[in-house]
């Protein structure tokens, strides 16, 4: 059998895993991934994964490739692998590419959400799903502060320090945000991020409305370069990678 190349989209609940990259001494999505694959195959696999995710983020939408010479239908990879998965991860789909597709370098774009539970109370049904916000937001002025964010800028003030490359550049497409009831989510999407880059302009925004940050201080902090003058991380509970785009 002549070697395959396999796209998988999954999705997962990332609270109890070490992010999606593999870790050598904590439990990642990855590592229970590559598993249940290498179980299913009867071989040893090794994935590649469309992106790198914190600790206790989530996915709606992920992808990975790998390469096999075993002849097992993409359905039954879909089937077989919901049956020995844990509840927190589901594969969605499955298909055969091309050899030269790659799960992370063939990517053209990404989207991020990030839920802020907005209201007095926690809800206990949300614990590790949301941030629990529990003064009222001003999307009105969140919003305002995501146009300065949005187009192509150095992203160094938005960038924990693990990340730093020598190129922050970026073009952010959308920084929106709007609510649903007690649920405040903004959708950032963009070429690529940087490490909590996402996190760091949900934190921004969220000082925006707090007024510790004017929407017209944006341009002068992503100019600055200085970590410090944008705003805190927010917590990794409330991020869900949420499209992943392909040519």
């Amino acid at each position: 059998m002549s070697a395959r190349n396999l796209k998988v989209k999954i999705a997962y609940n990332g609270s109890a895993y070490h992010g999606f990259q593999r870790q050598e001494n904590a439990l990642s999505v990855q590592n229970v991934i590559e598993d249940r694959l290498s179980r299913l195959t009867a071989s040893a696999v090794k994935i590649n994964g469309c992106s790198r995710t914190d600790t206790g983020v989530h996915a709606n939408e992920f992808f990975f490739s790998f390469i096999t010479e075993h002849p097992i239908p993409c359905g039954n990879i879909i089937r077989g692998m919901n049956s020995i998965l844990p509840a927190d991860i589901a594969v969605l789909d499955c298909e055969e590419v091309s050899m030269d597709f790659h799960a992370r370098y063939s990517c053209t774009g990404k989207e991020y959400i990030y839920k802020i539970l907005n209201r007095s109370v926690r809800d206990p049904f949300l614990d590790g799903l949301a941030l629990h916000y529990p003064f009222e937001l001003d999307v009105d002025k969140m919003n305002r502060a995501g146009k300065f964010i949005e187009g192509t800028h150095d992203f160094l003030s938005f960038c924990g320090s693990l990340g730093v490359k020598e190129n922050t550049v970026r073009t952010v497409f959308l920084c929106e945000t709007r609510r649903e009831g007690d649920m405040v989510i903004l959708t950032v999407r963009g070429d690529g991020f940087l490490y909590n880059m996402v996190r760091i302009i949900a934190g921004t925004l969220i000082e925006v409305s707090e007024g510790r940050i004017s929407s017209e201080e944006l341009p002068d902090i992503l100019e600055s370069r200085d970590r410090n003058r944008a705003g805190i991380t927010a917590k990794p509970c409330g991020l869900y990678l949420n499209r992943v785009f392909y040519e």
